[in-house]
């Protein structure tokens, strides 16, 4: 896939996927998407404000009505004692959205994840590589590639995910 524009299509078919909480744990080197897919997540979802990165903030948190997604960015995170600092234990609920770049930075203190999604950079294009790890993150990954959830995808995303 190539593109801002597709990923963010990919990531509004994702929010549309997205009926119950989750974890998502995004890898993949700088520049390789990460963020624009939950920004396109968070537009599935219906969210029309402005998105901001996490980047120095690591902490963006977004209401859905009784629905919570948080989008974090990992990457200045130098030990567990800023994971506690950041509230990780109250990331482990099972109603919540949790989007997660450079999970590895705060391993042991996320949650595990339901889903993983490693991106590749290859100029011009990226690729996503998707693998569920629990039964949510198969019915998730099985709703956000059959266009499945609160609505249809794009047919471009899909024909881009194959």
């Amino acid at each position: 896939m190539a593109g801002a524009a597709v990923m963010d299509s990919l990531g509004a078919d994702l929010g549309r996927a997205l009926t119950g909480g989750a974890v998502v744990y995004l890898q993949g080197e700088l520049g390789a998407g990460k963020t624009t897919l939950v920004r396109g997540v968070l537009h599935g979802l219906g969210f029309a404000g402005h998105v901001r990165s996490p980047t120095y903030t690591l902490v963006e948190g977004y209401e859905f009505g009784a629905r919570r997604l948080y989008h974090l960015d990992l990457y200045r995170i130098r030990g567990a004692e800023e994971m506690e600092y950041l509230g990780a234990r109250d990331l482990d609920d099972s109603k919540l959205w949790v989007f997660a770049e450079w999970p590895e930075r705060g391993a042991g203190r996320l949650p595990a994840p339901d889903l993983l999604l490693n991106f590749e950079l290859r100029e011009p294009s990226r690729r996503i590589r998707a693998e569920a790890h629990t039964a949510r993150g198969r019915e998730l990954l099985q709703a956000w590639l059959t266009g499945e959830g609160r609505g249809k995808g794009s047919r471009q995303a899909k024909k881009a995910k194959s």
